[in-house]
């Protein structure tokens, strides 16, 4: 670095969080909250679509998994491009994407159709889920970066909870296509304030275009993040081109192995959850509005379990905490396959196996985040998500074959819930130096456990 030039990303990293930076860490948990009610606006609407059109329980899994694999192509792919042209271009593509599948679901008129209209919203959703992780561990000082990342991740269940409240009433006296209709219209909303407010990552505008032609890019972040704009820009290694092949190697490689094998196996025993929670109890005798209802208390319980996780993770070694939700995530999904009794008993295990199973999620974020330098942080995370969301698309899958075979709910919580504990081995394996422990709360290596 030239002597006397600041560096635009010191000011980020070691100044004050100021009410700017807030702000994009507000917008990024509300679109993450919009990727929340998206991915389970079809859980919503799974019991009126297996009513009206006649689906099984094992063609109905399929169909809860589609947007799940339209998630993992999404991440790696708009991941990987979101680290070559910017973060909020793609963050705009991944909401017209979105905003035009919610719509087209709306009008689906058959299985097969409404498959592939998921499978293609899918990819939006995964863009978005890249770039919001990306961008608020970028747009967030050094202290409260893990913080950060997890608050954000709180906005999925949050999502969950305000949409699940008003798909509930929607569906009362309407139909599951009303679910689809809120989520295109909460979509649009998003796109004129995405333009006016997330600002660019710094790094990777330090990096395209070098000293002189980055200065104008990187003071117009540095306002939207509320801080003093700079004179001159630091040279640094300019990349045409996202690293591709930086995610493997050294110590990448294992962290990026590790954490994608980690993400998979949690997400089939979160998304297990999340997608046949509303099935479950309609089988059970409920109506369609009751089982929303419980859906939306495992979301409640989720994102306690969020706003928990983001206040220990700036406390607490962040690799046995998350060892240890996992573990607890694994018992309380096997505890709710064995809930009976009524509605209030259902909401209560939900909540609990939310609480930890969501927990879990954000510390895999928090981890996902402080993993990867800024030129490969995109990236990285489309990596991990992307080949993690098999898991998710996996999970329910299953379930709805081992339901089909006879299995009942216990047996098959219990089987579905054994992914967190897999996911735990994985990240006991983790390495304890840099650069897991970059980006988390303080500036020692203590976060990594």
């Amino acid at each position: 670095m030239a002597t006397g030039v600041t560096d635009p990303r010191e000011i980020v990293d070691s100044g004050r969080m100021t009410w700017r930076q807030i702000v994009v860490v507000a917008l990024c948990v509300l679109l993450n909250g919009l990727d929340g009610f998206d991915v389970l606006s079809i859980s919503f609407a799974a019991p009126g679509i297996a009513s009206d059109w006649g689906v099984d329980r094992a063609a109905l899994g399929i169909i809860l998994s589609m947007e799940l694999i339209g998630m993992s192509v999404g991440s790696i792919l708009l991941g990987m491009v979101a680290d070559r042209v910017g973060r909020i271009p793609i963050v705009i593509v991944s909401l017209l994407v979105m905003a035009t599948g919610m719509t087209v679901a709306a009008l689906a008129s058959g299985i097969v159709e409404l498959a592939v209209i998921r499978l293609i919203t899918g990819l939006g959703i995964g863009g978005m889920l890249a770039c919001t992780n990306a961008i608020v561990a970028e747009a967030s000082n050094a202290r409260y970066r893990s913080a950060a990342v997890a608050i954000m991740a709180a906005g999925y269940p949050l999502g969950a909870i305000v949409g699940g409240a008003i798909a509930s009433s929607l569906l009362v006296d309407g139909t599951w296509r009303d679910i689809f209709w809120l989520g295109a219209g909460m979509t649009i909303v998003f796109l004129p304030i995405v333009l006016l407010v997330l600002p660019e990552s710094i790094d990777l505008s330090m990096r395209r275009f070098g000293p002189e032609r980055a200065l104008d890019k990187v003071n117009k972040s540095l306002r939207r993040l509320g801080h003093r704009v700079v004179e001159m820009v630091p040279p640094v290694e300019v990349v045409a081109k996202a690293d591709r092949a930086g995610l493997f190697k050294g110590d990448m490689r294992r962290v990026t192995i590790l954490l994608t094998v980690a993400y998979f196996f949690h997400m089939t025993a979160f998304y297990f959850i999340l997608k046949w929670i509303p099935k479950i109890v309609v089988d059970l005798g409920f109506e369609p509005s009751a089982a929303g209802g419980v859906l939306v208390w495992a979301n409640v319980g989720g994102m306690t379990g969020s706003l928990l996780f983001s206040v220990l993770a700036t406390r607490m070694p962040l690799r046995r905490l998350m060892i240890a939700i996992l573990v607890l995530s694994f018992v309380m999904i096997a505890a709710f396959g064995l809930t009976s009794g009524g509605l209030d008993p259902l909401k209560r295990a939900a909540a609990i196996a939310g609480f930890f199973s969501n927990a879990a999620v954000v510390g895999l974020y928090a981890l996902i985040a402080a993993a990867y330098p800024a030129q490969l942080r995109a990236g990285g995370t489309g990596i991990v998500i992307g080949i993690g969301r098999g898991g998710a698309a996996l999970g329910p899958v299953v379930a709805g074959f081992l339901f089909a075979s006879g299995f009942g709910l216990p047996l098959v919580a219990a089987a579905i819930g054994l992914g967190s504990i897999v996911a735990a081995f994985a990240i006991l394996g983790l390495p304890l130096e840099r650069p897991v422990a970059r980006g988390l709360a303080g500036k020692s290596a203590r976060g990594a456990g």
